[in-house]
């Protein structure tokens, strides 16, 4: 959380993608890849970044289940984000020796996860529940804990969250945008990863 201000939210269709696009975040200065399972073909994309492109870290996100858990630590991730949060997908995950951030949108989801030894956690989908109003909120209560908000956020609102002093960095798919991968525009994905390297800048 600390490696760069954004974590890309990427979903790729085509394994051919993987590691050019890994090539291009890596260009601009963005090494913590996040590759969500939500395509057949996301298994095989972290795999073949983990291959391809050892420089970066590569992580699954998505993780909904034990199984995602196992699977993503097979396929090579070094890392999962989960759009909730349950004691077996924790658990799933410290047995496959994978870092988790997982999501949580209430009071009662930071606690239950605070109780499994987590402080480090998404807030999703961090635009619909409550933006940089909530987080600032819960710096009172869980002044402890330190979030990545993710859902709805923008280059435009990105600054906003990142002034906060419980939020450590955010998770946008602005950084890939589907029409620039499909025309295999790899510079401007360089171009948009610099982009966002600077928003910490922006920020203080």
């Amino acid at each position: 959380m600390l490696d760069s201000p954004v974590i890309p939210v990427i979903v790729l269709d085509d394994t051919n993608q993987a590691v050019p696009l890994a090539r291009a975040l890596l260009a601009g200065g963005i090494r913590m890849l996040e590759v969500t399972l939500r395509t057949p073909q996301a298994l095989a994309c972290i795999e073949a970044i983990a291959r391809g492109v050892p420089e970066v870290v590569v992580g699954a996100g998505t993780v909904r289940s034990a199984a995602d858990a196992q699977a993503c630590a097979m396929a090579g991730a070094r890392f999962a984000v989960s759009p909730g949060y349950t004691h077996s997908v924790g658990q799933a995950c410290r047995d496959a020796g994978l870092a988790l951030l997982p999501g949580v949108a209430t009071g009662s989801e930071i606690m239950a996860a605070q109780e499994d030894g987590l402080t480090e956690l998404k807030f999703f989908p961090a635009m619909q529940a409550g933006g940089p109003a909530m987080l600032k909120a819960w710096n009172g209560p869980f002044g402890d804990v330190r979030f990545c908000p993710t859902g709805g956020v923008t280059v435009a609102n990105a600054p906003e969250f990142l002034t906060l002093p419980n939020v450590l960095c955010v998770g946008g798919s602005w950084l890939t945008p589907a029409d620039t991968l499909a025309r295999g525009n790899w510079s401007h994905v360089t171009a948009l990863a610099f982009q966002a390297c600077r928003l910490a800048r922006q920020a203080v």
